[in-house]
């Protein structure tokens, strides 16, 4: 099991004692033997481009004026089932994110021999630094129970059941004996890698995306929802990374994309969408926001699909459509607005206001 006690193992330099320099035909994603202090010259670079544009993506949370969500929190101008629906999604989306860091920094990256791809980890574990940080600035400005929302995981069976699918790809990684360079276990750090990118990034926070960017459309809750907006750019980017780091392994070891393996990976695809969907039908038990949970069954299974070619997989549901077209245009946002500059003079935090 994971435990923070332990020691947490440094990669050694290769070839630190050669004056033979790095070639780049020489560098890999994992069981590489260049110098992993040498960023240059790229083999992976677009691991570099992902890197630099992430880094253009940046935002704080503070940036985004609460106001309006704690006026309407406070005043009734939300429905029971719409408040239910953002409680869940905090409940869930507080450690969800805590969890992404410790599988980055005590798990994956040690294993990653790319400096590139290491650079992009070192970004995304600051990426969900700032998500954590996101949801902790809503529960404070709305003034909620802090206990009831961070505990949520351990208390409301559909978090817990998908925190308890992930776990085990956590610890694995994170056990200090780990390492790759033997069939078995590049195929786990595969596995952990896929179950991550396109099953916890790629498909488990979808139907909290959803749930909150709809409510946000009907003008409702708007300063959570712009978060949530700028977490899903940052997502999909995580996801895409993710993405390309199997496909390069896969290129570079093919050895490792066994039938028996694609067999294993589609099944925990399988799962996934089931811990999901019980996941929407928990959030949203009556119909609202012009949603329902049956919607929901029929995007997770176009999201599975897609994750699923994406990585080189026969789909598993086939002739699902997308209902909710709109959320691509959530992925695409750019930050134009300058907060800095339109940021209220007197403007104080959420758990800095009050309300009579």
């Amino acid at each position: 099991m994971l435990s923070f006690d332990d020691p947490i193992p440094t990669a050694t330099p290769s070839n630190t004692n050669s004056p033979k320099r790095i070639s780049a035909a020489d560098k890999r994603v994992i069981n590489g033997t260049t110098d992993v202090n040498q960023l240059v010259p790229f083999k992976h670079k677009w691991a570099w481009e992902k890197y630099l544009a992430q880094c253009a993506n940046h935002w704080m949370p503070q940036e985004v004026n609460m106001q309006r969500d704690i006026e309407q929190w406070k005043t009734g101008q939300l429905t029971e089932d719409e408040m239910r629906i953002v409680k869940r999604n905090l409940g869930f989306f507080v450690t969800a994110d805590s969890l992404a860091a410790n599988n980055i920094v005590l798990g994956t990256y040690r294993q990653i021999t790319s400096p590139e791809c290491r650079q992009f980890l070192l970004r995304q574990a600051f990426d969900e630094a700032i998500h954590t940080h996101a949801y902790q600035y809503i529960v404070e400005s709305l003034g909620l129970d802090e206990g009831e929302v961070f505990n949520a995981y351990n208390e409301i069976k559909s978090i817990r059941d998908k925190d308890e699918f992930l776990i085990p790809f956590i610890n694995v990684l994170c056990n200090p004996e780990f390492k790759t360079g033997t069939l078995e276990t590049d195929q786990t750090l595969l596995k952990s890698l896929i179950v991550f990118a396109c099953i916890m990034e790629g498909l488990f926070f979808y139907v909290g995306f959803v749930q909150i960017l709809a409510l946000g459309r009907q003008n409702k809750m708007t300063g959570a929802a712009e978060q949530y907006q700028y977490i899903l750019r940052d997502e999909s980017m995580h996801c895409n990374f993710g993405i390309d780091l199997i496909n390069t392994i896969k290129l570079e070891q093919p050895e490792v994309w066994t039938e028996e393996f694609k067999a294993e990976i589609t099944e925990l695809f399988r799962h996934a969408v089931e811990l999901e969907y019980a996941y929407a039908e928990d959030t949203m038990p009556r119909g609202v926001l012009g949603l329902n949970a049956s919607m929901f069954k029929e995007y997770l299974r176009f999201i599975a699909n897609r994750r699923m070619q994406q990585i080189g997989l026969e789909q598993l549901f086939p002739g699902v459509n997308n209902p909710f077209p709109w959320m691509s245009e959530m992925i695409d946002l750019k930050k134009e607005k300058n907060f800095f500059e339109t940021r209220v003079t007197e403007y104080q935090t959420g758990g800095a206001l009050s309300w009579d």
